[in-house]
């Protein structure tokens, strides 16, 4: 009789723990929501636009690669990226990525360096442009998202230019032709307390660039899904693992409930 009780009293726990197991994994962080929840700002007057990173849209992922080829590229690097991994994870064929997206110097396995010297860069722009292999993972994708639709002319600034999201940023706008020139619309709004405080109206175009609000847009997007791939490239594979093992446990909790079942049958 003891060692049925005892063997009653395990099979009682399998379910207990592997339910609670599964409720960890539901209630942590899911691999489809590739996004921030709070993405915190350098300047608190200007609203936020949601966004969430797609990494199985491997054609925004492919449009952003070339975006931050073309325009970052030559100012930032990604050292912790290799251009074959790259081509590899967002399925580029590798003689395009070594005709249109290197430099002449570099071989297929190399990281993606820029070619300025960090001396000139920092002389030029008075900070030396920061890796952006992980600014996906620091920042987050919804503050990359508004950070690049938020440059706006600033005749009091270094550079000719200011962001809404990083205030007196030292980085000039890198695609204003794309987006063309915009200039900030400040309104003064009063709290209860009477303090005044200056938020963005809205922005009023000063030149029109190559593509549209809504191509910028979408451009944008592209080249923040790749940045965030950039930050982490396991994660592409490490979300169709996670689809595999929750479907694993699924099927372990029934087949464990089927034994409890056929246990307790013997005992009664």
């Amino acid at each position: 009789m003891k060692s049925i009780r005892m063997k009653m009293k395990i099979i009682r726990t399998i379910p207990t723990l592997f339910l609670g197991l599964l409720m960890v994994l539901l209630t942590s962080t899911t691999p489809w929501a590739i996004g921030s929840a709070v993405a915190a700002t350098d300047n608190n007057s200007i609203k936020m636009a949601h966004f969430e990173a797609s990494l199985n849209d491997k054609v925004s992922l492919q449009h952003g690669a070339k975006l931050f080829v073309n325009y970052c590229l030559s100012c930032h690097s990604a050292k912790y990226m290799r251009y074959n991994r790259m081509a590899k994870d967002l399925e580029i064929p590798t003689d395009l990525v070594e005709k249109h997206m290197m430099f002449t110097t570099d071989k297929i396995g190399d990281p993606m360096q820029t070619t300025m010297p960090a001396e000139y860069a920092k002389q030029w722009f008075g900070v030396t442009p920061p890796d952006l292999s992980l600014v996906g993972r620091l920042r987050g994708p919804e503050w990359l998202y508004n950070y690049f639709r938020t440059f706006y002319l600033d005749e009091n600034s270094p550079s000719g230019w200011n962001n809404m999201v990083y205030e007196n940023v030292a980085m000039p706008h890198a695609m204003h032709e794309l987006q063309g020139q915009q200039r900030a619309i400040f309104k003064t709004v009063i709290d209860a307390d009477g303090n005044e405080t200056k938020v963005l109206d809205r922005f009023e175009t000063v030149t029109l660039g190559k593509m549209t609000v809504e191509e910028y847009d979408h451009a944008i997007r592209d080249l923040t899904n790749f940045l965030v791939y950039v930050g982490e490239p396991a994660k592409m594979s490490r979300i169709n693992y996670g689809i595999w093992v929750m479907m694993f446990f699924a099927l372990l909790i029934m087949l464990t409930y089927l034994l409890k079942k056929e246990y307790w049958r013997d005992i009664h």
